[in-house]
């Protein structure tokens, strides 16, 4: 009864309707989705059970499932409910008009992929192929150019869901090879041929909802979404070990009140890569009141115990929000908020294979325990693509504002770097405060940070920078205003390096002064420091090789 009634909780906003009966604007769905939602409302519920699942973690339920699927389908539309049970399961595949609900208590879980030198997995099953190789394979890491070898996928289908409090769990999908352990799952090969790579696979479809499910243990990808618009992800509860969600080359994304917990990739990572065989840009997307980290041991998250790894066992802790790399068509039109990071990487904007990156907003985000500085800001020549169309893009118009940042590491301050020739243009960070854990050394400070400019974009590849708070090069028009860098031990380096950089100003900045100065200033035109506690009024035309 308890399935039954929050279905109908579900089903009641899906087609338009409040909890309480009260009509939704009719915008808010297209037609047709209400005609079937409508329906599905009055009857149009596919038990999988009806269909012969057994729901008891043993017996393989692949056939049952799609069987209550394409019944749906063939109705015009309706509802799959998984009520509570444990669902084994290969590869399933989703329909147009088809919302599948788990019910409190259901798990879907992915069943043993095969071993390496062996042609099935569990009871002899295996998942779909993954789709033939392309000319554009080597544009993107091999994950990204197969969506059916996963355990739900949907390619060309519109007007569907996925919602209920029950959970995904992939204990059978790959997660690529690594030097640290992810608890006792076998390590699969993911290109071996019936191996399982990721969770939910989706290609050009639209008007889809993900809706209040968990994922444990969710393969290369929790969730791999491309080509994917008029999307919306919410209130999901993911605990993985790798990516969290990658939404590439989609348009028109709402992402909001999400958990991810990924120590060994990132959270939640929009893309825009060359899959879909041309370059498509990521554009229109917020990411709102969402918790990203990676220091919690895999399960800890969802099971409320949270626990995190001892400092000995520590992984990658990357688990952050980054625009990249795959970065072909571009991330135009983003806005994220009200974000909270812990114990892992913090936000990293990237353009290295050609893309625009611009018109970004980001404000009131709070960082705990990083593994480098809180901004990663990065224009680079990787230029992975087709070789006659790929040239070096831009990363322009960039706004960040109410930042709070505890605990960032000595190693790594905040990078915005473009390279010789191609500028970061247009960054204004506000009301931004930052504690470091300092203890910089003055030869820290004479560092030459390499250019690296056709390298993968990632902060640990430059090493120790010659900065405590911000390194800033090869940029122009930047300001910053009302922000302070605070470390917890003595730092002989400068909080600002700036390099090559065209039109800078600083207004109400805080930062210590070591003997030098806060500001190390190199090929520097037209700059302004005012009312700031970190160094007297100034303005220079031009200053080279100079500490203020």
């Amino acid at each position: 009864m308890q399935n039954l009634h929050l279905l109908r909780r579900d089903l009641l906003r899906i087609g338009g309707f409040g909890v309480a009966g009260a009509a939704i604007p009719a915008v808010s769905l297209s037609a047709a989705a209400q005609q079937n939602a409508a329906g599905a409302a009055s009857g149009s519920v596919f038990d999988v059970r009806q269909y012969g699942a057994a729901g008891d973690g043993k017996t393989v339920d692949t056939p049952a499932v799609n069987r209550a699927i394409e019944a749906a389908a063939a109705a015009g539309g309706g509802v799959v409910l998984f009520p509570a049970g444990t669902y084994l399961c290969f590869s399933i595949h989703l329909k147009s008009y088809v919302h599948l609900y788990l019910g409190p208590g259901a798990t879907i879980q992915a069943a043993d992929s095969p071993l390496p030198g062996q042609t099935t997995g569990y009871n002899g099953g295996t998942y779909d192929p993954a789709e033939p190789k392309t000319e554009w394979d080597p544009y993107q890491d091999y994950g990204h150019n197969h969506w059916h070898n996963s355990l739900l996928w949907g390619e060309d289908i519109h007007d569907f869901s996925i919602t209920g409090a029950g959970l995904i769990y992939g204990k059978g999908l790959s997660f690529g090879a690594g030097p640290h352990a992810r608890g006792s799952y076998p390590v699969y090969v993911a290109e071996q041929a019936g191996v399982g790579n990721k969770s939910i696979a989706l290609k050009n479809c639209r008007n889809v909802l993900l809706r209040d499910f968990s994922v444990l243990k969710g393969g290369h990808f929790a969730l791999l979404l491309t080509g994917v618009d008029n999307l919306t992800i919410d209130n999901l509860k993911i605990d993985t070990d790798r990516d969290g969600m990658d939404i590439d080359c989609c348009q028109n994304v709402r992402v909001s009140n999400c958990t991810v917990n990924s120590p060994w990739d990132d959270g939640i990572c929009p893309k825009s890569s060359y899959a879909l065989g041309y370059a498509r840009p990521t554009r229109n997307l917020t990411i709102d009141s969402c918790w990203v980290t990676g220091c919690y041991q895999l399960g800890t998250v969802l099971d409320g115990t949270f626990k995190k790894f001892p400092p000995d066992q520590r992984p990658y802790g990357t688990g952050r929000i980054k625009c990249g790399t795959e970065s072909n068509g571009g991330f135009i039109s983003i806005a994220i908020s009200n974000c909270v990071f812990e114990g892992c990487l913090g936000y990293a904007l990237e353009s290295v294979d050609g893309a625009l990156l611009e018109d970004v907003a980001i404000t009131n985000t709070t960082m705990r325990d990083l593994g480098c500085g809180p901004l990663f800001l990065r224009l680079g020549a990787r230029l992975r693509g087709p070789k006659e169309s790929t040239k070096v893009g831009t990363l322009r118009r960039v706004l960040i504002s109410n930042l709070t940042c505890y605990n960032a590491p000595r190693r790594q301050g905040s990078i915005l770097s473009g390279i010789p020739g191609y500028a970061i243009e247009d960054v204004k960070l506000a009301d931004i405060y930052v504690q470091t854990a300092g203890d910089g050394s003055a030869d820290d400070a004479k560092i030459q940070v390499p250019e690296i400019a056709d390298s993968y974009p990632e902060p640990g590849r430059f090493g120790i920078i010659p900065a405590s708070g911000f390194f800033l090069r090869h940029m122009k028009n930047v300001e910053l205003s009302h922000v302070e860098v605070a470390n917890a031990t003595p730092d002989a380096r400068p909080a600002f390096y700036l390099d090559n950089v065209e039109r800078a100003d600083f207004f109400a900045i805080t930062a210590p002064r070591n003997a030098d100065g806060a500001f190390a200033l190199h090929s520097v035109q037209d700059l302004r420091i005012g009312w700031s506690r970190a160094a007297a009024d100034t303005t220079l035309a031009s200053v080279d090789s100079k500490m203020l």
